[in-house]
């Protein structure tokens, strides 16, 4: 049986602003096993990154928690005190930013800012742990791991900065990686690697995966789980497989649709048309209603649907009025 790391329960959050309000994210509720990769897919501003940030409660100044829990294991996130959020942050749960560049410190030398997580966690003396920072840089694939060690970020290609932002969160064979565009902006050789590398730490050491993405491509190759979110609601989840083969929610069957095809060779692209709403104060009705095109009257009289469980299908949930299968 399963058995579930993270359990987020009706988790919103909103923005405050100089002049307004941006809700991010509405009653999410969602729950991630050990061991598996759990993705949650969609457009920039649907909310994906606060879920993951909620997790690990860094959200910034601006952010208020309007409502919901954030369970990790026996502990709801939301309400440790800072002691114990040190503990777990870097230890028990890391993140890999989105961009790796920006997420290290470019006047320090990459060896020391791998061989701080070792210092700060498990107490280990500066020479030991430079030591230790070599052969870490080695296991995530690269290449003279002590000249990378003695480099500094600004000296290294965005690849080889994601390999070692991997290096940190997976020094300590962590419960828990939080994964936010890990592979943005790099080919796809080093796409192909970095998901490698995420897949065997998970196999190897049981580490469960939120990977944040908008590529459908990326979580077809290593997900086990996908929600789909769109406007601050997560409007789809299940099986990845299923998902795939059968969409039911409008935004996600508009998604794949977009997606390029080998076997359409000459057909024009699909695109969703519009673009997500900033949501300045909660939505009354489906926010996708200006997008969809099975949108009826019962979609704009009453409230966003709730994410239900679909008959006789206990593992896939949907938001939706007038689902794809209807047609």
């Amino acid at each position: 049986m399963a058995q579930t790391l993270v359990s987020i329960r009706d988790l919103s959050v909103r923005y405050r602003s100089r002049d307004d309000m941006a809700y991010a994210v509405d009653q999410v509720s969602l729950d991630i096993d050990r061991g598996s990769v759990y993705a949650l897919v969609g457009e920039s501003g649907s909310g994906k990154t606060t879920v993951g940030m909620s997790i690990l409660n860094l959200l910034p100044d601006e952010a208020d928690i309007l409502g919901g829990e954030v369970y990790f294991g026996p502990d709801n996130m939301l309400t440790l005190d800072e002691h114990s959020l040190r503990h777990t942050r870097g230890r028990r749960i890391t993140m890999i930013f989105q961009d790796p560049v920006a997420g290290l410190n470019p006047v320090i030398s990459v060896g020391e800012q791998v061989g701080e997580v070792l210092t700060t966690h498990l107490g280990m003396n500066k020479r030991d742990a430079q030591s230790a920072s070599v052969d870490i840089l080695r296991q995530v694939g690269l290449a003279d791991p002590e000249r990378v060690a003695k480099s500094y970020p600004f000296q290294l290609s965005g690849g080889m900065c994601q390999r070692v932002m991997i290096g940190i969160a997976t020094a300590l064979s962590p419960d828990l990686i939080i994964a936010d565009e890990p592979t943005a902006a790099l080919d796809v050789t080093v796409q192909a690697s970095i998901l490698h590398q995420l897949d065997t730490l998970r196999r190897e050491h049981d580490t469960a995966i939120l990977l944040i993405t908008h590529d459908f491509g990326v979580v077809s190759q290593i997900a086990d789980q996908v929600g789909v979110m769109y406007a601050g609601h997560l409007v789809e989840s299940g099986p990845v497989r299923e998902v795939l083969r059968s969409p039911f929610h409008p935004y996600t069957h508009g998604l794949l649709a977009a997606l390029p095809r080998l076997d359409d060779v000459g057909q024009e692209l699909y695109a969703l048309p519009g673009t997500a709403p900033e949501l300045k104060e909660p939505a009354g009705h489906c926010p996708f209603i200006p997008r969809c095109r099975k949108a009826m009257q019962q979609c704009r009289d009453i409230g966003p649907p709730q994410l239900t469980p679909l008959p006789g299908q206990s593992d896939r949930s949907l938001a939706c009025y007038n689902p794809v299968w209807q047609e």
